[in-house]
């Protein structure tokens, strides 16, 4: 059976500009979903989100989204998940997502984290994309390391990311399709089309 994956990032408070979207089983968000990381950004998407007609919605954090940090949220309905160092089950297929916040990188959490996931995961969510792999810009590669070797291991059918505009787009390497989802485009101020994927 195959399922439809539609994989959103970096919409930076634009949300509400993505019209038509098209059919899917399931919509992902890997992160920065706001630009100043204010509640009221969050609150915003999370409530845009809970409304799109999709049975699973799944998001996880990224580095603007401070206002996430550490944070819980309640009174989400049982189709619509915070993916934070966290994971859920949809029909068969195992999703785990692990956000990006500045603190967590600085005194090594991160990197921890990125060696957690689990090995049995099917989709993995992150915000930061593995090392070498739709990371480049300004003459450097920004992904991580860890989460390289980590995939490397795991092998997941699908890795959804962002974080680095300038390398939107998606390629395939051994089993894993990588998809670098940042839909700002910031050279115009306008949004990437969303990207549907198949497993």
């Amino acid at each position: 059976m195959t399922m439809r994956i539609l994989h959103l990032s970096d919409t930076h408070g634009y949300h509400r500009w993505l019209r038509d979207l098209p059919a899917a089983d399931v919509v992902v968000h890997s992160g920065d979903f706001t630009m100043h990381g204010s509640a009221d950004e969050a609150e915003d998407f999370i409530n845009w989100l809970c409304d799109l007609d999709y049975q699973y919605k799944l998001f996880t954090c990224g580095n603007h989204d401070f206002c996430m940090y550490r944070a819980t949220v309640s009174g989400l309905s049982d189709t619509v998940h915070l993916l934070y160092n966290s994971g859920v089950e949809i029909d068969g297929v195992k999703f785990y997502g692990v956000p990006l916040f500045v603190p967590d990188c600085a005194d090594g959490r991160q990197e921890q984290y990125e060696a957690d996931i689990p090995l049995d995961t099917d989709v993995l969510v992150t915000h930061r994309p593995p090392y070498g792999i739709l990371d480049y810009a300004d003459q450097t590669n920004y992904g991580s390391a860890t989460l390289l070797r980590r995939v490397h291991e795991i092998k997941p059918r699908l890795h959804l990311f962002g974080h680095i505009h300038q390398q939107y787009g998606v390629l395939k390497r051994g089993e894993t399709i990588y998809s670098n989802g940042a839909m700002m485009n910031e050279s115009s101020r306008t949004l990437n089309a969303p990207r549907l994927l198949e497993i």
